[in-house]
């Protein structure tokens, strides 16, 4: 069952600088933490221009180590929210890993990872595939010329050691398609191996995002998954090809979310209204164009550079986040929808999203048991907040910062049409989980009676 945010009493702002209706939040001093990607943006946009405090909200952003004690620190309330894996409330509140309901009324971004393999695996791709072996290759790249290389190091008793940030994450779910839809086997999670080592053609192992060009470097990984800089850092640096993004793996998918737990959530209802609210001026901030050209993402590129953020060096945060993806030197592209944070009514929390990432854990083991259709829909409802997201909206549209086209309707129910933009050219259905789920060839299959239950 969703739940209901009521707003209580508003108070409007009088100073001449405020023209927002600043709700009575329960909580006006928040701590949000956020991981070293160009994707925490909204967050840090929201604080540095402003939106946050308009809201009556004192807010601090503090960077994290790594994903688990991000997640960690926000169940404990030492945050009250943070940038998250789009993965990571849902598996939280099903209990794979640390066990927590988790709730999210507020896509980040879509877009923004690549896969990235090593000078010396590039150069066996290209050998394999006569395709690939010129300045511009056509792009998506399948994974097709890695195959016979990850055989033949299955042969000399090796499997190729490949990265990914988090288990729950997008990127080890992109890597997993990618890799599947080449009929290279990930690796299957189960009850006794919590790696997803299992039957795996190569190994699949968590790097933090930071510190994944040097592991390329130093041989650790032949490949990774990743969000940005950390791609075009590869290419900087000349120890790397990144050879697809997710864009090309699955068209404007879903990247990260903004998560809070959901006793945090009833006991600040205005609160997060407020921070959403803030959250979508933010994105919608970063997708402004004038002419067809984003023209606020060089000052945010300026601010995520800053050691305290993301803390790379401008120039590499430039590349993808103004529209430009560079896999090699030869080979630049233009992707102006690489980093999406608020166009094509992006930051919705869409249910079919959440949908999307239970198939996967289900496709490679980390949900153990078969599950019905729907308890599929039943999780999606009790972890996205459509209604809070509507509510911040509304506020919103009466406040002339947002207009009714750029959200979806009063009646949508929370589900994308299907799409067929996957770069195996298989159809998703968010209202279909068990069909979606038998239609890959390498994962889990579930009785198709499944389907009607």
């Amino acid at each position: 069952m969703k739940t209901k945010y009521l707003l209580t009493t508003l108070a409007v702002a009088t100073t001449s600088s405020l023209f927002a209706e600043q709700l009575d939040v329960e909580k006006d001093e928040l701590k949000f933490g956020f991981i070293k990607l160009t994707d925490c943006a909204p967050i840090v946009i929201a604080k540095e221009k402003g939106f946050f405090e308009e809201e009556g909200l004192q807010v601090e952003v503090i960077a994290q180590p790594n994903w688990k004690q991000l997640l960690d620190n926000v169940i404990t309330g030492e945050l009250d929210g943070a940038h998250m894996l789009s993965g990571q409330p849902i598996a939280a509140t099903i209990g794979f890993g640390t066990k927590s309901h988790i709730v999210t009324p507020y896509t980040l971004d879509l877009n923004g990872n690549g896969i990235t393999v090593s000078n010396a695996i590039w150069e066996q791709m290209q050998e394999n595939d006569e395709s690939l072996d010129t300045d511009k290759p056509t792009h998506p790249i399948t994974a097709d010329a890695l195959k016979p290389i990850v055989e033949e190091a299955k042969e000399d008793g090796k499997k190729l050691p490949m990265g990914m940030v988090f288990p729950v994450s997008t990127h080890n779910y992109e890597i997993r398609y990618w890799l599947a839809a080449a009929d290279i086997n990930p690796g299957m999670y189960t009850s006794t191996d919590l790696k997803g080592f299992t039957d795996g053609d190569i190994e699949l192992s968590t790097t933090p995002p930071p510190q994944m060009p040097a592991t390329l470097e130093a041989g650790k990984n032949v490949a990774y998954c990743v969000g940005e800089p950390w791609n075009q850092q590869a290419v900087a640096k000349g120890i790397g090809v990144p050879v697809v993004t997710n864009y090309d793996i699955w068209k404007n998918n879903p990247e990260k979310v903004f998560g809070v737990t959901k006793e945090w959530a009833d006991e600040n209802p205005n609160t997060l209204i407020a921070v959403t609210k803030a959250l979508i001026r933010a994105g919608k901030w970063l997708d402004e164009e004038e002419g067809g050209k984003l023209v606020n993402r060089e000052e945010a590129c300026r601010i995520l550079s800053q050691p305290n953020y993301v803390g790379a060096d401008f120039d590499i945060i430039k590349n993808s986040m103004t529209g430009t993806f560079i896999f090699q030197k030869t080979d630049v592209r233009e992707m102006p929808d690489f980093n999406v944070f608020h166009k094509y009514k992006a930051s919705y929390p869409y249910y079919s999203d959440g949908i999307w990432f239970l198939t996967q854990m289900r496709r490679w083991g980390q949900i153990t048991e078969p599950k019905p259709a729907s308890w599929y829909k039943e999780i999606a409802e009790k972890v996205y907040l459509p209604d809070v997201y509507m509510a911040a909206a509304d506020h919103l549209i009466e406040e002339g910062h947002l207009t009714a086209e750029e959200i979806p309707a009063k009646d949508f129910d929370g589900y994308k049409e299907p799409t067929s933009d996957f770069i195996d050219g298989i159809e998703y259905d968010g209202k279909k989980p068990i069909e979606y789920l038998n239609s890959h060839k390498i994962g889990n299959k579930d009785d198709a009676s499944l389907a009607e239950q």
